[in-house]
């Protein structure tokens, strides 16, 4: 009762929140009765939109427990003019299946250890909490000292947004944390029965006005290619494609996360000669 009650929950918010950031002219609405009192639709125009009950629509953002098809959910969806992505991550809310929290491994398999080490391109491996699980020794010397920090340091998201080192070096950072904020809030909607990504956002927005500026537009991204521009110290200026494997021998909740030179720039000159230095 308490899982399911935390995801309609959810839900609602979500709903809200794609609500609040559709305008009128958007959803093709050119007269409105009255001021509006809040941005974006009102529950009614989404109603309408999606063929559904005013009160009906009214109850899910509310979190209340009805009934709600695929094919209305879908139609709420499209009403709400929801990306590919934001739509499967709706659907994902909605489906009572996906509820259970995954079961999280803090050791890795040392095969996979192995495969990592043997990588010349910076690589670790993560979980969906973006605790960083496994790394080479490249991915120490270009994005971070992993190897220095505690097990409850490792964690991705605090590192990007904590450690000055990234705002000043990235030369993508706004873009990047904007990706990563809303990969974070994917995975957060996912797990709602973890309190871990409750207790994480709560605090992380406490301590960086940035992260909770993005945390309040209820962004959701799915993982995919994407890129990283640092002005390393000590390599110069690099630019790579992060390319993540979602899932790892059926574990879908570990990413493994190589950092591909982009092909056309020095960058591979760059790391090898670095790195030919330091390890």
């Amino acid at each position: 009762m308490g899982a399911d009650h935390n995801r309609l929950k959810v839900l609602g918010d979500y709903l809200k929140s794609r609500r609040e950031r559709l305008h009128p002219e958007q959803a093709g609405i050119q007269h409105s009765y009255g001021r509006r009192r809040t941005p974006g639709l009102r529950r009614e125009e989404v109603a309408i939109l999606a063929g559904v009950s005013v009160t009906y629509y009214t109850w899910l953002e509310q979190g209340r427990e009805v009934t709600a098809s695929r094919e209305v959910i879908e139609s709420i969806g499209r009403a709400l003019q929801l990306s590919s992505d934001e739509r499967l991550h709706l659907l994902r809310l909605w489906s009572p299946e996906n509820t259970a929290v995954p079961v999280r491994q803090e050791r890795i398999k040392p095969e996979w250890q192995s495969i990592i080490d043997q990588m010349t391109f910076p690589a670790y491996i993560a979980n969906d909490r973006t605790e960083v699980i496994a790394w080479n020794q490249a991915a120490c010397e270009i994005i971070t000292d992993f190897s220095s920090m505690s097990n409850p340091e490792r964690v991705l998201m605090r590192i990007f947004f904590m450690d000055p080192y990234f705002r000043n070096q990235m030369m993508n950072w706004d873009e990047f944390a904007r990706y990563s904020v809303a990969v974070f809030r994917s995975y957060f909607e996912r797990n709602d029965g973890d309190d871990w990504f409750k207790e994480t956002a709560e605090r992380l927005a406490t301590e960086s006005a940035e992260f909770d500026s993005l945390w309040r537009m209820h962004d959701i991204q799915l993982k995919k290619t994407c890129q990283f521009f640092l002005n390393h110290p000590g390599a110069g200026e690099l630019a790579f494609e992060i390319n993540s494997f979602v899932s790892m021998n059926a574990d879908s909740d570990l990413h493994f996360c190589i950092f591909t030179p982009i092909t056309g720039t020095p960058t591979e000159k760059r790391l090898k000669d670095f790195l030919d230095k330091v390890l």
